[in-house]
């Protein structure tokens, strides 16, 4: 949002980050030295990359030498076995992972090419270096996680959360409001509006919808009768292989609920 976010961030920090906009390829120069990009971008909800999207940065980062960064932390492992990069057929220069890597322990995680992990320490002059790097506990809970679900695994979650997405978006519209759930792979986003509305593409436009108050009204709803869903309209939902068909089924008939309390409030 080009804002300081936190005390402490100085207003140099800020000048030397230019924001912009979600789906569309930004025009750059030699001075800027990287672009940094959710590959689906899920912290406003979820919006989908559109068409060429991720492939027009890649090609304009390699046309003025700057690097893509993938940021992971929610689309890493989660999207395909390969992550954004085997999902969309774009590889960036550094991918930025979180605590998924770690099995869910507290942990966080960068990759790169040798040529660019090169410069830092100790065999280059960027100091880099964490009291839990490596941490033993962290890094054998994700290597088990990473050896015991396989890309079939991926699949048929990706699956069950298409055919849950379309469940929820029908007994939610039979309840009385408009709904949208985007779907990119097991990851799954729930707009909620007492009027008809297009999915979002950008922040400006998931903030008209995530800002209408309708999510809140609706989660309160499913929260009485037993179902937490994520409380804020900014977030995601994360169906997981825990999940049963039948957790799935009462869970959209919970939602025609709370759609026809929140239609008629």
């Amino acid at each position: 949002m080009g804002i300081a976010g936190s005390a402490g961030v100085t207003e140099g920090a800020i000048a030397d980050t230019m924001v912009a906009p979600y789906n569309v390829v930004p025009k750059l120069d030699d001075s800027v030295a990287c672009v940094l990009v959710e590959p689906v971008a899920a912290n406003m909800n979820i919006v989908a990359p559109t068409e060429g999207f991720l492939q027009g940065l890649r090609d304009e980062c390699d046309r003025v030498g700057a690097l893509l960064i993938f940021d992971e932390v929610i689309t890493g492992f989660r999207l395909s076995h390969g992550s954004a990069q085997d999902f969309f057929s774009v590889k960036p220069d550094i991918w930025c992972f979180g605590k998924i890597i770690g099995g869910g322990l507290p942990v966080g995680a960068f990759g790169a090419s040798k040529k660019i992990l090169s410069v830092l320490a100790p065999t280059g002059p960027v100091y880099q270096a964490g009291t839990l790097s490596g941490n033993p506990l962290a890094m054998s809970a994700g290597a088990t996680v990473l050896d015991l679900v396989s890309a079939n695994d991926i699949a048929a979650l990706s699956a069950t959360v298409s055919k849950f997405a379309a469940d929820l978006n029908a007994a939610i519209t039979a309840g009385g409001l408009f709904a949208q759930t985007p779907v990119q792979g097991p990851l799954m986003g729930l707009y909620l509006s007492k009027t008809a509305f297009d999915a979002p593409r950008n922040i400006a436009e998931a903030n008209v919808i995530c800002g209408n108050g309708v999510y809140g009204k609706f989660f309160h709803e499913m929260l009485t009768r037993g179902v937490a869903m994520a409380p804020g309209a900014y977030e995601i939902m994360f169906v997981s292989l825990a999940h049963s068909n039948e957790d799935l089924a009462r869970t959209c008939e919970i939602a025609g609920e709370a759609a026809r309390c929140v239609a008629t409030s």
